[in-house]
């Protein structure tokens, strides 16, 4: 088990500028850290945060083992009285003194485990799936762990994730379990809040790898603006040894001068013989697309299970990861063609090749974009029906970006509910309505069950493709009322599909 105790925690938060006090107790062992009171282990620094916080929080750590806090200097007085005599490290920055004493507190997990963190606006999960299915490929099932969107794998735990990229106690922890249970490699996605607010802050990754950068998460609550979002994207590259950046990504030239702060930058592309890896001679199909791969002088022939050229992309950007990783070409060709992202570019087809259901989280302009230009391209002369919603309270761009994009390529649009959180979503739906162009095919389904049938209903009669966007893998609404149970996006397209084959059964 990896300690250290009080007093080095005190130093190293001095050495960063941000310690108001130390206490009593100062050379008390420390071995792991927490924020979460239900999930306290003994011997760890509680972190009190939050600003749901109750004291009692505190009181129910210290119940569980906790041997120390550590606080902001406005939680103080009123901790000590509620804890009197336990030790205590009181920081002018709760959330970078959080995560430096997670890092130090957990052994520095990241200087034993090679560590892979991805970012950009769209495609981070489907790039940290395929890296992990090449680590597979070349070192075997389960090797490579995981820290997501979609779920969390670090050899001891294996759970759906409630965060991309965890609060940093949390964080550490799994990369300590990632080290302790000698896992090949960890893939994080790292997401612009984990970077604005210092989640990831000290996590020495050996590649940082930038996908592409569009407009999103502009909202009171996340980003105030495009330049606040862009530039916490870019803060990944303060904290790599390598950079790995998309040649082919919006303003890549302020990318590549903030990848120049690693000891080396090397790119990808479509197209891009200038590029360290790069692809051409690309064949799309309703199977998705293959293209031929040149990395570090060799060159494959590679095949993926997605459509359009941004897969191409990911995949280029996951091979060059993989290759800075040491793993060779015949493992990364594989592990590409392997590779399942669950709610992601998820195919339903019909025995009778008249209906195909796809599910994608596509959420925002760019990833909707290229997910229908693909679709549009790849199912020449089907009927495209598009079902999406927008989130309630943030993002409000979505609301008009997700409807003009639609319009461009779906024949039909349903427009329905997704995460509305405090909003009434009808009235998210009618401002997306009025973004539509007007007179174009569509209808408000509030209820997003009888929004994904109503689709299936309109594909009857002649071959379809119906997108069921933006939720994916997810069982749950964020409303009013909570966080309520739905059916996921992959279990509506297998139903529509399978009452189509049903109504249409095709003779052996």
């Amino acid at each position: 088990m990896n300690t250290t105790t009080l007093a080095e925690l005190a130093g190293t938060l001095e050495k960063a500028g941000i310690l108001i006090s130390g206490a009593p107790g100062a050379d008390v062992a420390v071995c792991g850290a927490s924020c979460d009171s239900r999930s306290v282990s003994a011997g760890e620094l509680f972190v009190c945060k939050g600003a749901a916080f109750r004291p009692e929080f505190l009181a129910g750590a210290l119940s569980s083992g906790a041997v120390a806090y550590l606080c902001d200097e406005a939680r103080a007085a009123e901790l000590s009285r509620v804890a009197p005599g336990t030790p205590a490290l009181v920081t002018s920055d709760l959330r970078r003194a959080m995560a430096l004493c997670s890092a130090q507190a957990f052994g520095r997990p990241d200087r034993d485990l090679p560590v892979v963190g991805i970012t950009g606006t769209k495609g981070k999960t489907t790039t940290a799936y395929m890296l992990r299915t090449i680590v597979d490929a070349a070192c075997g099932e389960r090797s490579c762990g995981m820290i997501g969107t979609v779920e969390t794998y670090d050899g001891v735990t294996d759970e759906p994730s409630r965060n991309t990229t965890p609060e940093a106690p949390d964080l550490w922890r799994h990369l300590a379990c990632a080290r302790d249970s000698r896992l090949r490699a960890m893939v994080m996605e790292v997401s612009s809040q984990a970077l604005k607010y210092d989640r990831s802050y000290g996590v020495d990754l050996d590649v940082a790898c930038f996908l592409n950068i569009g407009l999103d998460h502009i909202s009171p609550v996340e980003h105030a603006d495009f330049e606040d979002y862009f530039t916490s994207k870019l803060k990944i590259f303060s904290q790599c040894a390598t950079a790995v950046a998309n040649l082919d990504s919006d303003h890549v030239g302020r990318i590549l001068e903030a990848a120049s702060a690693a000891e080396r930058t090397l790119t990808f592309g479509v197209g891009r013989a200038e590029a360290d890896a790069w692809a051409d001679e690309l064949v799309p199909s309703e199977e998705g697309i293959s293209f031929t791969m040149h990395l570090d002088g060799w060159e494959r022939r590679v095949s993926l299970p997605f459509p359009g050229d941004f897969s191409v992309s990911n995949a280029l950007a996951a091979a060059l990861c993989a290759h800075l990783l040491g793993i060779g070409p015949d493992a990364i060709a594989r592990g590409l063609a392997a590779t399942r992202v669950p709610g992601r570019m998820e195919f339903y087809r019909s025995k009778d090749r008249q209906l195909t259901a796809i599910v994608d989280y596509a959420h925002n302009r760019l990833a909707f974009e290229s997910l229908l230009s693909a679709v549009s391209d790849c199912f020449s002369g089907a009927q495209v029906i598009a079902v999406f919603g927008a989130v309630g309270g943030k993002a409000l761009e979505r609301r008009r970006d997700l409807p003009e994009v639609a319009a461009r390529y779906a024949d039909y649009v349903v427009l329905t509910s997704d995460d509305p959180w405090t909003e009434d979503p009808l009235d998210i739906c009618r401002e997306m309505e009025r973004a539509l162009p007007e007179g174009f095919p569509h209808e408000i389904v509030v209820d997003r069950e009888e929004a994904a049938r109503r689709a299936f209903e309109l594909a009857e009669g002649r071959r379809s493709v119906v997108l069921l966007l933006a939720k994916g893998h997810e069982t749950r609404q964020h409303t009013r009322d909570g966080y309520v149970p739905c059916t996921s996006d992959c279990v509506l397209a297998r139903r529509g599909v399978e009452e189509h084959d049903r109504a249409h059964p095709v003779e052996r």
